[in-house]
């Protein structure tokens, strides 16, 4: 996996403990892109403790049935992935812009002790999303597309047909995966799919559905 001017090829190119930014409703993908506005202080410290060494964060949801550590702050899910920071920028009022590119997925192993303000973890990192080959499994890519189009024409939303069709399977399933609008527990399924045909048959499912509550039918063909 190729993040930046990183190449992670084994389990000893993750650090065994990462600091954790808890975001509800976020997914990030190895390979996929996930911009970020960053103003807590909180995690501003994060971004200046990562800039020097690995740049490495583990994005996570929190706890999807809301529970809470002993002083307030969120219990975890299980599983995040890790983004690799390959974009910095400050803007003068105090905030960091900032973009991750993702590199696996990882289980929360434990969290750790720490003295910083933001949470870090120990992380066992899914090795086998290093090598993108690995993935064999064949999305339905034709129901996929039926799926997408049917939900664009059903909020009046329009796309890039051209780059969509040019775009090989797993860039496309983890890009449609990351922008849909959808609510923290199907984010965390489309995470947790075993592979690719598994996560496109999720999304699949999410989005038809979404389309059954609105009273619409999937599309039986691409225009």
């Amino acid at each position: 996996m190729q993040a930046g001017n990183a190449r992670y090829r084994s389990a000893k190119d993750i650090p065994e403990t990462v600091p954790v930014f808890p975001l509800e409703g976020a997914l990030l993908l190895p390979g996929g892109r996930m911009p970020l506005n960053i103003f807590e202080p909180r995690y501003l410290a994060m971004i200046d403790a990562v800039l020097p060494k690995h740049r490495v964060i583990g994005m996570i949801q929190p706890a999807l049935d809301g529970t809470r550590r002993e002083d307030g702050e969120p219990l975890l899910c299980d599983v995040g992935c890790l983004g690799r920071l390959t974009s910095f920028a400050e803007t003068g009022d105090g905030r960091y812009l900032i973009s991750l590119q993702g590199v696996c997925r990882f289980r929360l192993d434990r969290e750790q002790p720490a003295r910083t303000p933001f949470r870090q973890g120990h992380v066992l990192p899914f090795v086998a999303d290093l090598d993108s080959a690995s993935d064999t499994s064949e999305p339905d890519r034709p129901a996929l597309l039926r799926a997408f189009q049917s939900y664009l024409e059903a909020n009046d939303l329009d796309a890039d047909w051209a780059s969509i069709r040019r775009a090989e399977n797993a860039s496309l399933v983890n890009a449609l995966s990351m922008m849909a609008p959808y609510g923290a527990a199907e984010k965390q399924a489309l995470l947790e799919a075993p592979d690719l045909k598994t996560r496109a048959e999720t999304l699949i499912a999410i989005t038809e559905m979404a389309l059954a509550r609105e009273g619409k039918d999937v599309g039986n063909s691409i225009q």
